[in-house]
């Protein structure tokens, strides 16, 4: 059996006929136990709250105050041209979803970067038999769309994890002259991953925010904010077009 997820997602494990089923661990369950209700971003937190990227979710962004503090984050991030994209390979970024990126959230909890996703921003999580680690079915609010996604590991791409800076995009912006770790490092980095509708996901592409945007206008301000938190983080410029657009969704 893989061993245990660290917190902020270890839970309770229960067996239960012969599925292993996670209990309590709903996404922003409340102190008694009980979970929230499905949808609606139930339990989702602001960016402005999860500067690690360790908490679930995406809430929207409403507050004045907190669209002012958007903005001024966004205004800080260094601008550039976008460069060429020869010699990407996403091999670049070292094996998918690895355990192994020393430096980041949750890395070497014996659970590989797509599950402990999974299992950070999923509820009602299904293990496969003999593991937590596995997920083999969930429930998932997407972010991105404003659905509620039931999903099952026999459908797996319904449900795709987004790098909020596409690594694509992130070597054009100079990561083709970073070192394999670090590189390794964005790759999965909690805080630059999102697990959402693979439609959503396959049409973004490796695009920037001026290019493409959460088709669900109530996150986009936060969408911003994750992917300014992830350029700050990285010390990643953005292009002068996509911190237009940034500072534009997150506007009083």
């Amino acid at each position: 059996m893989k061993n245990s997820h660290k917190d902020p997602i270890s839970c309770v494990i229960a067996l239960a006929g012969t599925a292993l089923l996670l209990t309590g661990c709903e996404s922003g369950a409340s102190p008694d136990g009980s979970g929230p209700a499905p949808g609606a971003a139930a339990g989702a937190v602001s960016p402005l709250a999860n500067p690690g990227g360790t908490k679930p979710g995406l809430a929207a962004l409403t507050a004045q105050a907190d669209r002012a503090a958007a903005r001024e984050l966004v205004a800080g991030l260094a601008t550039k041209g976008r460069g060429p994209r020869t010699g990407y390979d996403r091999k670049r970024f070292g094996t998918a979803w690895t355990d192994t990126a020393d430096g980041v959230p949750l890395a070497r909890n014996g659970c590989d970067t797509r599950n402990d996703l999974l299992v950070l921003h999923g509820r009602n999580i299904e293990f496969r038999p003999g593991s937590d680690c596995v997920v083999l079915a969930m429930d998932l609010y997407d972010p991105y769309t404003g659905k509620d996604i039931a999903w099952k590991k026999a459908k797996a791409a319904e449900v795709q994890i987004d790098h909020v800076v596409p690594l694509s995009y992130s070597w054009q912006m100079g990561a083709s002259r970073w070192s394999a770790e670090k590189r390794e490092r964005l790759a999965n980095d909690a805080l630059n991953l999102l697990p959402v509708e693979g439609r959503a996901n396959s049409a973004k592409r490796d695009s920037g925010p001026a290019s493409w945007l959460p088709p669900n206008k109530k996150v986009r301000c936060s969408y911003a904010v994750r992917f300014a938190q992830v350029a700050e983080k990285y010390e990643l410029p953005v292009t002068a077009a996509d911190k237009t657009a940034m500072l534009r969704q997150c506007a009083g």
